[in-house]
């Protein structure tokens, strides 16, 4: 599986297909090394939801997904 962990544009250069185009990229460069499976990761609240959108209507399935986190002292 291969991994996409940021995707960022700048503000003055988004809404102009950029995410995408990096986004194919990704995907050709995954594809090629023969891996089957690609994931990327965004968070929930609503200033992430354009994100979100994008990653589904490309046709990324939300997986139910349990991250556990333990402050250390």
């Amino acid at each position: 599986m291969g991994e996409v962990s940021i995707v960022a544009v700048a503000p003055e250069h988004q809404r102009r297909g950029i995410g995408e185009q990096l986004m194919t990229i990704a995907e050709q460069h995954i594809h090629a090394a023969g891996l089957q499976m690609e994931m990327v990761e965004t968070v929930g609240d609503a200033g992430h939801a354009p994100a979100s959108r994008k990653y589904e209507a490309r046709g990324y399935e939300r997986w139910p997904v349990v991250r556990y986190f333990k402050r250390l002292r």
